[in-house]
């Protein structure tokens, strides 16, 4: 099933939902499953709602991924304004079983090197302001152990 999900920042941070399924955990982008009636724009606005209370203006396409299944990972530059976020709920799952548990502002430098990883294809560094601060981490090579 194809995935919409939305870039959205305050400044230099980046507003990320954590996920939790089967003991393992992850951050990553609001979004999730394009319904069969709905196009990307409708579904990351949607999901938006769902995952974290709020409203947004789509400002532009950031990413489009192809699988080689033919699945499309549409990723958005959204606008909240100054709306301030909460923790939504996932309707596909109960509440005893939500995957969502946590939703929090983040700079770059406190995303987990596996998570921060999946940004880049999202297209984060087309946003002005962290393509900033990744020109300026020097060309030093890291990689985690």
């Amino acid at each position: 099933m194809s995935r919409a999900q939305c870039i959205i920042h305050r400044e230099n941070k980046l507003l990320l939902v954590k996920h939790r399924q089967h003991g393992k955990e992850w951050w990553c982008l609001p979004g999730g499953a394009i319904h069969s009636t709905e196009n990307p724009q409708a579904a990351v606005l949607r999901e938006l709602v769902e995952e974290c209370c709020v409203e947004g203006e789509i400002i532009r396409r950031t990413s489009l991924i192809e699988e080689a299944d033919g699945e499309r990972t549409y990723t958005f530059l959204v606008d909240i304004g100054s709306q301030e976020p909460l923790l939504g709920y996932d309707p596909e799952f109960t509440k005893d079983e939500q995957l969502l548990v946590e939703l929090k502002w983040h700079r770059l430098s406190e995303i987990p090197e596996r998570d921060r990883a999946f940004l880049w294809a999202a297209g984060l560094l087309s946003i002005e302001v962290f393509l900033e601060e990744v020109e300026s981490w020097g060309e030093s090579i890291s990689y985690p152990i």
